[in-house]
């Protein structure tokens, strides 16, 4: 691929998970997948600060998807329903298409201490985001906070179950499930 071909961030990702996959992440250097990617390196750190963050490329995008939907809930709509429209919007970016490229990045992941760091710092800025944008609708700090908590729960239950794909269920419906398992946990 020559260095003037579209997506030089896209082909950076791909490149870094292929190599990560095979080689391992701490055998991996910037310099192998710049190359495997026909790119340099510098046109790597034009894209990512680092080998870790190729990984979470859209996070950014998927917190905004997110926080916009429960900015846009309905006023009536109470703090666990207005997070899990957030939630499903980010059906969006996890279609069945995705899957096996989401399976290798988290398999990654779960395979490096540095990497599930990473991921739970993403984790605890998008429950921030989220007890934020429930705050803008006049719900009260605490129960802001608790709401942004459990939505996270769920957001990782729901990913985990979309990974495994043992279903045809879409990510928005594994969002809806798991939030009614909350509510039938908190009912008693």
């Amino acid at each position: 691929m020559g260095r003037w071909q579209p997506d030089a961030a896209g082909r950076l990702q791909q490149a870094a998970l292929e190599l990560y996959a095979t080689r391992g992440y701490d055998a991996t250097t910037v310099a192998e997948i710049s190359e495997r990617a026909g790119l340099t390196e510098r046109t790597f750190f034009r894209h990512f600060a680092d080998k870790r963050e190729v990984l979470f490329r859209g996070s950014e995008e998927l917190q905004r998807l997110i926080v916009d939907a429960v900015d846009a809930a309905p006023a009536s709509a109470r703090p666990i329903e207005a997070i899990a429209v957030g939630l499903q919007a980010a059906s969006a970016m996890f279609d069945a298409d995705r899957r096996p490229h989401s399976r290798k990045r988290q398999a990654v992941i779960d395979a490096n201490p540095e990497l599930q760091e990473r991921e739970l710092i993403k984790l605890a800025s998008l429950a921030a985001a989220l007890a934020d944008a429930l705050r803008r609708r006049g719900v009260r700090h605490l129960t802001a906070e608790l709401t942004a908590q459990a939505g996270i729960a769920v957001f990782r239950v729901a990913f985990e179950h979309w990974l495994r794909g043992d279903s045809e269920q879409s990510f928005a419906d594994l969002v809806r499930d798991a939030i009614a398992q909350l509510r039938a946990v908190v009912a008693g």
